[in-house]
């Protein structure tokens, strides 16, 4: 049964929590992106609901993401799937009108609607419908016809609730873990987030696998790229930023950014220059 709790005004994101966004400001005048915190009963899994809308686009626009270490669940006209951590970048082209309605799950937060080991879903797309059966696609039609934007987050908060999930104090600790690794830029090497877990680098390798869906190493070098992005946007210089993040030289750096991000530092840093 969904729960009804007040919610707060919702609000074009502007400068809040873009990270991973590429070129964030490109796309302000194209879409509208907002999100809503989860219920009280479903904040231990869900770290917020975002929509993003788009209405009579004269040209495509296309979004890349430098993706986050979590699950999403995501429905639009063109797919309504639950992606797992996406290694890569990714990228969703708008056209016309349109609407995405997704719940991002926190690190670990969706193992309880899963049963098993989050690395399962790495790298894959799986229907809502094919995962959850008849409730799955009745979910996914009931969202599609629901014009407004906060009676949609509802059905899913309803459809998430009533699969019953149970608070896992495992999943919760590995949550902090990882906003430790995102939270503190000192933090480069595993064996250094393993000790602020007081846990040996293979424990929490098994303990990320199976509750993220990728190693604790991917997570903090993700975060690293994620904090190289915004630096390198603003300017700043690149030796010195592989320096800060923990890289063994700029080159490295240079290779790792480019994967992510689809364009050179350099390049990028040419884009956030025109946009200031």
């Amino acid at each position: 049964m969904a729960v009804s709790v007040p919610r707060p005004p919702e609000a074009r994101l502007v400068e809040t929590r873009q990270r991973g966004w590429v070129d964030p400001y490109a796309g302000l005048d194209a879409f509208d992106y907002v999100r809503q915190a989860p219920s009280p009963e479903l904040a231990a899994y869900v770290e917020h609901f975002w929509v993003v809308t788009w209405t009579g686009l004269a040209e495509p626009y296309e979004q890349r993401i430098v993706s986050h270490p979590t699950v999403n669940m995501t429905i639009t006209d063109d797919f309504h799937q639950i992606a797992g951590v996406i290694r890569g970048g990714f990228s969703y082209t708008m056209r016309g009108s349109g609407r995405v309605l997704g719940t991002r799950f926190r690190p670990g937060g969706f193992r309880p609607f899963l049963g098993g080991p989050v690395s399962r879903l790495t790298g894959r797309f799986t229907e809502i419908g094919e995962m959850y059966g008849a409730a799955g696609a009745t979910l996914v039609g009931r969202v599609l016809t629901e014009p407004g934007a906060r009676a949609a987050v509802a059905l899913v908060e309803g459809f998430l609730l009533d699969l019953e999930p149970r608070r896992d104090p495992v999943a919760e600790e590995v949550a902090a873990l990882v906003a430790t690794a995102e939270g503190d830029v000192s933090v480069t090497r595993v064996d250094e987030l393993a000790a602020r877990a007081g846990r040996s680098v293979r424990s929490l390798q098994r303990l990320f696998r199976d509750y993220v869906g990728v190693g604790p190493k991917w997570v903090i070098r993700r975060f690293r790229l994620h904090e190289a992005a915004e630096q390198v946007y603003r300017g700043l210089d690149l030796a010195t930023l592989a320096a800060e993040l923990g890289y063994t030289d700029q080159a490295h750096l240079t290779r790792d950014f480019t994967a992510a991000v689809g364009m050179s530092p350099a390049a990028y840093a040419r884009l956030g220059g025109s946009r200031t």
